[in-house]
Formats: structure tokens, sequence, C-alpha cells
């Protein structure tokens, strides 16, 4: 089923401000899960907001801390979370650096003690609407097999590069997991096999059944032991960086996952050279990537381009729920 963007936003923000979110603060969160849902990421949008709500319960997230600065040193900073909401602290923490990239050419900031960010990628679309590049990642609760073993001690560790164009923005959003697990989850909920081997099943073998994986526990590395390698040193840095937690400190248990380390950076494009060279490298690489050959798809697209058609057509057509977790949330 599919409902409005304006009901969407606005079913969130009532169920926020109930469980205690200051009010501007709830029109953002509410936003966040909703601009996630509309651009085909409900895995980490309206289908993860119930368990957002089941962890403020709990205590687990405090809706009423805000990061506070713990050292600064040129442009690069370090702040507290103090557990509060993700998706904020994850926010202004990208707004920070990129007012001090604006400033300086570069910001970086890492964030210690904070909670699951929702959708990656929100914080690299907000980052290239600013006309800056985006550099971001977070460690997560031990989900992700390091190459070699069967024992999950990595988090799929999501990483986000995005590059300002005024003809769209090119936004990278992935996990280092081949699927992650909400796009598991999400598979699985639709009784879809995955495109692609997306993790092992309780025998040991590559398998496309997302069910199979789940179980297991045992999600495949991109690029095999190149994906692990690259877990790790994300973990390394965000938590040394961010003086936080690493993975193999943070639950394993989804409803407890907190104190997570992550790491944003902002750098103006316009600092090495004009504004306009920026731009028209940025479209010559863009109509060079448009001009390969298609082998199974209609064309080849830019990361981020297909979010940008999803996200025009679910604005005018509705955004497409799963009606059981929609209804799960109106109940809320």
């Amino acid at each position: 089923m599919r409902v409005a963007y304006e009901d969407l936003v606005h079913t969130l923000l009532r169920v926020v401000l109930a469980a205690g979110l200051p009010l501007e603060r709830a029109h953002l969160c509410a936003r966040l899960f909703a601009d996630a849902t509309l651009d085909g990421v409900a895995s980490h949008g309206l289908n993860r907001f119930p368990r957002f709500i089941e962890m403020i319960r709990s205590g687990v997230v405090d809706v009423s801390a805000r990061p506070e600065l713990v050292e600064a040193r040129g442009a690069i900073e370090r702040w507290d979370g103090c557990r509060g909401p993700g998706n904020l602290n994850a926010y202004d923490s990208m707004a920070r650096a990129i007012a001090i990239a604006h400033e300086q050419g570069v910001g970086f900031v890492a964030l210690a003690n904070t909670n699951h960010w929702m959708r990656g990628g929100s914080y690299g679309w907000q980052a290239a609407d600013a006309g800056v590049i985006g550099i971001c990642w977070t460690n997560t609760l031990p989900n992700l097999p390091p190459w070699g073993s069967s024992a999950p001690r990595l988090g799929n560790n999501p990483l986000v590069i995005a590059v300002p164009r005024a003809g769209g923005h090119v936004v990278l959003d992935m996990a280092l997991s081949q699927f992650s697990v909400g796009a598991l989850s999400g598979y699985q909920a639709r009784g879809e096999a995955l495109p692609v081997a997306g993790g092992y099943d309780a025998h040991g073998d590559l398998t496309r059944d997302p069910s199979e994986i789940l179980a297991s526990n045992r999600l495949l590395p991109i690029g095999y032991w190149k994906g692990s390698g690259l877990a790790l040193v994300l973990d390394l840095i965000a938590a040394t960086l961010a003086g936080g937690r690493a993975t193999h400190q943070i639950s394993s248990d989804p409803v407890q996952e907190t104190g997570l380390s992550q790491i944003f950076l902002a750098i103006d494009p316009s600092m090495p050279r004009d504004t306009a060279f920026a731009a028209r490298l940025a479209d010559e690489v863009i109509e060079n990537l448009h001009a390969s050959p298609a082998v199974d798809t209609a064309r080849v697209t830019f990361p981020g381009e297909r979010t940008l058609e999803t996200r025009r057509r679910n604005l005018v057509e509705g955004v497409p729920v799963d009606p059981e977790i929609w209804a799960v949330v109106q109940r809320l």
C-alpha cells in the first residue's frame, strides 16, 4: 500500500512527540525516518521505527540528550552523543562538520556514545545539499564474520560517500556486508530471493535465501576478505578517534545496540579549484558513465540516481509501506 508523504511524516511526528522528543527535534527525527522511506529505504526508515520507539521506552535512547563537545583541535572535533537519538546525533554531527568545512575547507567530527543512525545515506545527502563532499561511517553490533571465521565478530559498518552535483548528487551508501541486516529482513518479508548470494546457510554454503542467512548469522562481506579488512579498519578508526566503543564492546542484542562510534567528514570542493571546475568535472564523469554499454539494465546509473527517481515517483504516487508495519506504527 502507499501513503502520502505528509501523512507519513505526521504519523511519525505524533509518535515521537508522545515518546518525549521536544517539538523541534521531533520534527527532524520524523522527517529523517520519513525521507528514508520516501527514498525506498524502508528497512532503515519506517520498518525500523517500532524498534526505535522500543529503545526509547526501555531507556536505551535518551530523547532529551544532545551531543556535547569533548575536544577540538583545528578542524577536528570529538563529541559525546550522550546516547541520544542516533539519527539526530548523526545529523548534528554532519551539520557541524559542514560548518567547519565552510570555514576551513575541511571539517571532521568524531562521535562517541551514540545510537543507530538509521539510514546512513541521509547524512550524505545532507552534506551534498550543503555543497560539500561528505564521508561518514559508523561501527555496529557484531554481525559480520571475519574472513575465515563463522562467528560474527565484526560490524557491517556502513560507509557513505557523497559528491554534490547540480544534475543530481552522487551518493554511495553501503554496508560492508553484501546485504545489510535490514535489507535481508526486507527480502525475507517479501518472500524474495536475493539477486546474488548474500551469506551462508547452516551448512556453510553460499545462498540467496535471506531466511537461511539470518538464521545462520553469517553475512557475506563485500569483496570477501577485502570487505572483512575494511570493516575492521573502519571500526578501529571510528572508535580510536571518537574515544568510544569498538564493535567487540557493543551488545549483540539489536535492541541494546548502543554506545556506537561514528565519523563525519566534510570537504569543500571549491578549495583546490574553482567551483565551475568541480561542477564541470562531475558532469563529465557522469556523462562518461551513462555512455557505458548496459548489459542487464536499461542503462548504467550512478550511486544515488535511482534514489532520485524513486523519490520523485513516491512524492507523486505515495510512499510504499508494509501494511502490517504501518498498522503497528499507527497504534504506537
